[in-house]
């Protein structure tokens, strides 16, 4: 490991703007893919590739293999992070506009703070906490109220449901990694969920019957490249900067990820995307933030466990 006086500087910055920056921008390229693509069937083919190229270059350079009681882990989490969290994700993306989205994924430290509260117990509800949790309620109350005269339609009820649903699963699955069996090697645990979390999206597409409303040879050239995007630069490239990072930097500043890829996501969204961009847009994503920016940085009693196979959009 190199170690910070040897360290290029340039190193570190780039795997922050890759973690920034890619993953902020995944996910006006989930809803240019959901405009063409079935979603969970998008989010199969995403999920699978990169998961196959991550499993099988761990292989090829000595990793262990799962054994059976870690691959029933992994496919339990991938139940969670890929089916339900990214499933509902890629499905929501059809309704929701893409910086909204990843403001509403955003919420996932709220849920993660509350299950420290009520399950772990390694959290106390403090004035602080209680505070956070409030404004980040508000700030959703704010993104789908239509009694609020802010200007600019609400977000649909049903994309938001999902996205909090969403959330939700991927708090628990942070919760249960603490207690199952996983293989010692992030990247391998990764791979190995990534792989079972693309096994489990094609099922359940070919479930939903996605198969017969898709035809490849109608589908456009920018969402090939949209998907192309998601796979290298989002999976592949952003979760290898992902894993160097935490290797080389301090948890606190690779965590601030949390809070800047929704900004990310909805300037791209805005400038790219042609997404929306009011008063309504504004105050509920800065109350959401300061929300995660507040929880994020409250001190736990027990350091925080982060999911092998973290990663956003």
């Amino acid at each position: 490991m190199e170690t910070s006086s040897h360290r290029p500087v340039w190193k570190s910055l780039l795997a922050f703007a890759i973690i920034y920056f890619v993953w902020g921008s995944t996910f006006l390229a989930i809803r240019v893919g959901v405009r063409e693509v079935p979603p969970f069937l998008l989010a199969a083919m995403r999920f699978l590739v990169a998961g196959l190229a991550l499993y099988g270059w761990t292989i090829g350079r000595g990793d262990r293999s799962p054994r059976g009681r870690e691959w029933a882990s992994a496919f339990l989490l991938a139940t969670l992070i890929f089916v339900f969290d990214y499933g509902l994700l890629f499905w929501a993306e059809q309704r929701v506009p893409s910086g909204i989205a990843a403001v509403m994924l955003a919420m996932i430290p709220v849920f993660m703070a509350l299950s420290e509260i009520i399950f772990l117990r390694t959290q106390r509800l403090t004035l602080r906490l209680a505070l956070a949790l409030l404004t980040g309620i508000a700030g959703v109350a704010v993104l789908v109220s239509r009694s609020l005269n802010l200007g600019g339609a609400p977000i649909d009820r049903l994309g938001a449901v999902a996205l909090i649903f969403a959330s939700v699963s991927w708090s628990v699955a942070s919760v249960l990694s603490r207690k199952l069996p996983l293989p010692a090697s992030k990247i391998m645990s990764s791979g190995a969920q990534m792989l079972a979390g693309g096994i489990l999206l094609t099922l359940a597409a070919g479930a939903l019957g996605e198969f017969k409303d898709f035809h490849p040879g109608s589908v456009s050239r920018e969402v090939w490249l949209s998907l192309l995007y998601l796979i290298v630069a989002g999976s592949i490239i952003g979760f290898t900067a992902y894993v160097w990072l935490i290797h080389h930097e301090s948890p606190t500043k690779v965590g601030t990820y949390a809070y800047v890829n929704p900004v990310v996501a909805v300037f791209v969204g805005y400038f790219l995307g042609g997404e929306a961009l009011g008063v309504r847009t504004v105050l509920g994503s800065m109350f959401v933030l300061i929300s995660v920016v507040v929880i994020t940085t409250a001190p736990a009693r027990k350091p925080v466990v982060r999911l092998a196979a973290e990663e956003t959009g």
